[in-house]
């Protein structure tokens, strides 16, 4: 009976350092799903947009960024998402106290200016007559580290935000309106990680300066400036490495602790020593 609860002992301590393991491994997994931060108070929100790709306004994802137009115009705002992020960007349209019925649409192309498809949403809605405002929203897939050259899956990089209307009247026709758009992400973590990586990011690299002053011949690409605050991922590191050490940890201590709870007290009393 002494052997039976020592064995018992051991397999409590052994299941219980398991668990306790298990806990301390999942939480940084666990933490990866959590939405991204937000950009500290002191950075200040932008008030304007483009009017193109060229000209897009660089926002910071959780920035409440703002701008002032006339319906009809092309809207522009870029923002910077990494792999296994999934955004969502939201748009606010403030309309004047008199317009017509219209429709205002809100479309996200990546870094290699393709148009990307919302997984769920409402990107396209009709104002009625004399609506105060109109909202918007687009939550994309989740961003890949890598794809195939045929596909057309989201790859980290800049984003591109163009907010229009794509149904007004003529007498609507530069009338004020006033925009806000928001976009913010969720970490997806390993569930969405595949086996590869780009080599850049998807950054545009418009802006031109001289590498050496005195010889103006000499130039080179400056990237965006607007990338996530923990700067580009490398694309190899996802949470699925600490799943894999979890499940390894775990195999060894089911090892161990079937040993233990299989292996008996030692050699019997009453067995000869020659036997």
């Amino acid at each position: 009976m002494q052997a039976l609860k020592d064995q018992s002992t051991r397999g409590s301590r052994v299941l219980g350092t398991a668990m306790l393991m298990l806990g301390l491994a999942a939480t940084p997994a666990v933490a990866d799903a959590s939405p991204s931060a937000s950009p500290s108070d002191g950075s200040s929100a932008p008030t304007s947009a483009g009017t193109s790709f060229r000209t897009a306004t660089e926002i910071d994802q959780g920035q409440q960024a703002t701008a002032s137009g006339s319906a009809g115009d092309y809207l522009y705002w870029s923002f910077p998402a990494d792999a296994g992020q999934r955004p969502t960007v939201k748009a606010t349209v403030k309309l004047p106290d008199t317009h017509a019925s219209e429709a205002w649409q809100l479309d996200v192309y990546d870094g290699l200016r393709r148009r990307q498809a919302c997984q769920y949403g409402a990107q396209t809605r009709t104002a009625a007559s004399g609506t105060a405002s109109v909202e918007l929203a687009c939550t994309l897939r989740t961003v890949r580290a890598w794809s195939e050259q045929w596909a057309n899956d989201p790859l980290p990089g800049t984003y591109y935000i163009r907010l229009t209307t794509v149904n007004l009247a003529t007498s609507d026709l530069g009338l004020p309106v006033d925009a806000e758009v928001r976009v913010d992400s969720l970490d997806i973590g390993g569930s969405a990680a595949v086996d590869g990586s780009l080599a850049e990011p998807l950054v545009p690299g418009i802006a031109v300066e001289s590498e050496d002053k005195e010889d103006s011949s000499t130039t080179s690409a400056v990237l965006s400036s607007i990338e996530p605050d923990d700067g580009w991922s490398s694309g190899w590191w996802s949470d699925r490495w600490v799943w894999t050490a979890i499940g390894g940890a775990l195999a060894a201590l089911a090892g161990v602790g079937g040993y233990a709870l299989t292996r008996g007290s030692g050699r019997p009393r009453q067995v000869p020593p020659g036997a």
